[in-house]
């Protein structure tokens, strides 16, 4: 591979190439959906263009890093590459969401702001740490396709019955997959990590104000994670309920 292309930032580029997916599903595939409808449905388009190459991305980048990798181990180049790509996915959503949803989207912003903040810090800053954040990227990721295809679905529910059929067969196993990545997997990884930290095999390498910010992060990030898919589970578990009684009556 040609050094200056490996070396070449992608940032600029990657946030160009989301600008034009975002447009293209706001005004060409959604064109016809309703305001609100359309904006939500873009942004999931939007987040299921950066989920599966940033899992790709991210596993390139830890299976091509040649030293050994720790939660504390420098950056690679590659390692840099595939933050930077995320990092422009979370810009032009959180641009998404100050546009259309400045009040009603505050979580979503905040979360957006927090995630920056990690990938930025690391990548800039740091320099160390992006083996453990990519990790929890790819638990993050690895649940997008499903996740987007079922939201998308989810809009268009009370008006299209294959929208609803669609929801209705997506539901048990996304919900299911997503609360054993986000709910075990992710809880596990980050236990680990914070056992790293705090053991202080980072010290010296990773300032303590960076990694414990960033397990600060990581932790809301799946708290939050946990009481969403919560919450979805309960509606369906309800909705469930309310058919099997209207069944019988």
């Amino acid at each position: 591979m040609d050094a200056t292309l490996l070396y070449a930032p992608i940032l600029p580029t990657s946030f160009i190439m989301f600008l034009s997916m975002y447009l293209l599903a706001y005004f060409v595939i959604f064109r016809n959906w309703d305001p609100k409808s359309k904006a939500e449905a873009s942004s999931s388009f939007l987040s299921l263009t950066h989920g599966t190459p940033a899992v790709i991305f991210a596993i390139y980048a830890l299976l091509h890093t040649q030293t050994a990798q720790t939660f504390a181990s420098p950056n690679s180049t590659f390692h840099d590459r595939a933050l930077e790509f995320s990092m422009a996915y979370f810009l032009m959503d959180l641009l998404h969401c100050i546009v259309f949803f400045p009040t009603t989207g505050i979580l979503i912003i905040l979360h957006h702001l927090a995630t920056l903040y990690v990938f930025v810090t690391c990548r800039y800053m740091i320099h160390h740490g992006a083996y453990g954040i990519l990790v929890l990227l790819i638990l993050a990721e690895v649940t997008s396709p499903c996740q987007n295809v079922w939201i998308n679905a989810s809009l268009r529910k009370a008006d299209l019955p294959a929208a609803a059929r669609l929801y209705e067969f997506l539901s048990p196993p996304f919900l299911a997959f997503y609360s054993v990545v986000r709910g075990i997997l992710g809880p596990l990884f980050m236990f680990k990590m914070g056992l790293f930290h705090l053991s202080g095999k980072s010290n010296g390498l990773i300032h303590g104000w960076a990694w414990i910010s960033w397990m600060v992060v990581i932790a809301t990030a799946i708290l939050v994670s946990i009481l969403w898919v919560s919450n979805h589970w309960i509606d369906w578990l309800r909705e469930r309920s309310r058919l099997a009684q209207k069944k019988f009556t």
